[in-house]
């Protein structure tokens, strides 16, 4: 009988434990996500959107930042008349502010750096020489918890290509570990 009292003791013990970590889960530790969304962009001979998809991880400190990294393929740019279609991609790292505004319910602003790449260089954009490079990103978003783990998330997000400016519109979900 002792040992039944033990161990009900010790299991009640584990589910309270494990509850108050999952409880924990949105404040602090790591996630996951993907989105999907349009990319956009309107430089000198370029004015397209296409399809573009996320992957992302990181690590939330506490309520307030975080810091994250992930790879964004931003799909196929389309010339509007001479050139050539360019394809482009992106592996980034930022840091992220949260501003709670419920239990449920937040707003996000990140900015840091990104090695971006294209198929090509961007003709006739000023400066652009390169197919590839380091250049800031930056966006903004908001964020609904769904529950303890997962939530979904609304952003835009803006990657420079030395003087072209490519834009990110996205809806993402992310589960937190």
């Amino acid at each position: 009988m002792k040992k039944n009292k033990i161990l009900s003791r010790t299991l009640l013990a584990m589910l309270v434990g494990a509850a108050a970590f999952g409880a924990q889960a949105a404040d602090k530790g790591f996630h996951v996500g993907a989105g999907v969304g349009q990319s956009l962009v309107d430089e000198a001979g370029y004015d397209d959107e296409d399809t573009a998809f996320s992957v992302f991880g990181g690590y939330q400190f506490n309520r307030w930042f975080g810091l994250e990294g992930g790879y964004a393929d931003l799909g196929k740019l389309e010339t509007d008349g001479i050139g050539r279609d360019i394809e482009a991609s992106s592996v980034y790292l930022t840091a992220v502010g949260t501003v709670p505004f419920t239990d449920k319910f937040s707003g996000y602003a990140k900015a840091g750096f990104q090695r971006w790449d294209l198929d090509t260089a961007l003709p006739g954009v000023t400066g652009t020489t390169d197919d590839n490079g380091t250049d800031p990103v930056y966006g903004v978003g908001l964020q609904y918890r769904l529950n303890d783990t997962v939530a979904l998330r609304g952003e835009y997000s803006r990657f420079e290509v030395e003087d072209a400016d490519l834009d990110l519109a996205q809806l993402q979900v992310r589960y937190d570990f």
